[in-house]
């Protein structure tokens, strides 16, 4: 497969701005890959298409204040750092994104916040547009993270809106995030609700958790026809006994094993053993997954409708196949589906 295989006609008016109402109340294209057929949905009607002991997988991932605005020293120049990792805690060393980066070099002091709260002097260049920085700060960790968080803005993706509102604190976490650490949300898991988590527990329908934070790796332009010679950023993942022992349990007893996200199945196809099984796993993934590939741990996955040429839309093909995931995407634009962070949902059975 070739990078321009993955375009489509695309305008910014696809790309949904504000969440729905409800979190499950987004529309849902159900795709058969047997059948090859393409059914329109409600989301929260995801659960028809399960039975009891069968088992979805979450990614447990929260979302952290990445996004900083501040000045250069002596000229002033507004900046904008997007915090990608933490380095060093000891020495708060982050490999950040910088904007705009020409104008940003090694020795250069970046103040943040009323009365200058936070300064971080500019250490090294790791990309084009990356830094790595050192916080100067007196106070001990926790305080440093406070004033750290307290400065920084939720990482809304430009198209959503201008300004951050109060929703979002809430609308761009899942409900089950719980470790901190992604620049973004797995937006496939933003359309479960309390209530339809609930209506699953009732029906038998299993759940477990895996952790993988989303760095802009996940984001990142695909710049070569040859998608061989992409290289993934890497991405923190934890895959836990527990989890690993539930999904496999589930596989043994001929029950369906559901990806909710591309994270999701990035990080179980990370860590597989030859057999199948789901393995534990604490560490790090660059995996690049695109066709042809043979999927061995989820029998179906949930996904959102993403940008043309983009990764994730590369992996959506290769589970679902190329032809009829493209197709799906024709008919999506067709009946006015909405896409990106905020957008509806597509289940691949």
């Amino acid at each position: 497969m070739k990078l321009s295989q993955y375009g489509y006609s695309f305008s910014p008016e696809m790309l949904a701005k504000y969440p729905t109402d409800n979190r499950d109340d987004s529309r849902l294209m159900v795709i058969n890959r047997a059948k090859g057929t393409i059914e329109h949905k409600t989301f929260k009607d995801v659960i028809d298409y399960f039975s009891a002991d069968d088992i979805f997988i979450f990614n447990n991932t929260k979302v952290f204040p990445a996004r900083l605005y501040g000045n250069k020293e002596k000229t002033g120049a507004e900046i904008e750092i997007f915090l990608l990792r933490e380095l060093n805690r000891e020495q708060r060393l982050w490999d950040v994104l910088v904007d705009p980066a020409r104008k940003i070099r090694i020795g250069n002091k970046l103040y943040f916040g009323d009365d200058d709260l936070l300064v971080a002097e500019v250490i090294d260049n790791t990309t084009s547009r990356g830094r790595t920085l050192r916080f100067l700060f007196d106070g001990d960790y926790d305080e440093f993270k406070k004033a750290l968080y307290e400065l920084g803005e939720t990482p809304l993706p430009r198209w959503v809106r201008e300004k951050v509102e109060e929703i979002d604190d809430e609308r761009y976490q899942t409900i089950f995030a719980k470790h901190e650490g992604a620049v973004a949300a797995p937006t496939a898991g933003l359309h479960f609700s309390k209530h339809l988590l609930k209506r699953m527990e009732i029906k038998g329908i299993n759940s477990t958790e895996i952790t993988l934070h989303v760095g802009l790796g996940n984001f990142r332009t695909v710049d070569v026809e040859d998608l061989t010679k992409h290289k993934m950023d890497s991405e923190q993942i934890i895959v836990t006994p527990e989890s690993a022992e539930a999904v496999n349990r589930t596989k043994q007893n001929g029950h369906r094993v559901v990806a909710v996200g591309t994270t999701v199945m990035r990080t179980i196809e990370s860590t597989v053993s030859t057999n199948g099984m789901l393995k534990p796993y604490d560490g790090w993934t660059n995996k690049f997954i695109f066709a042809p590939y043979e999927f061995t741990v989820a029998d179906a996955m949930i996904s959102n409708f993403h940008l043309p040429y983009s990764t994730q839309l590369m992996m959506v093909a290769a589970f679902g196949g190329y032809d009829l995931v493209m197709e799906a995407y024709r008919v999506a634009k067709e009946e006015g589906y909405r896409f990106g962070t905020y957008g509806d949902a597509m289940l691949i059975l």
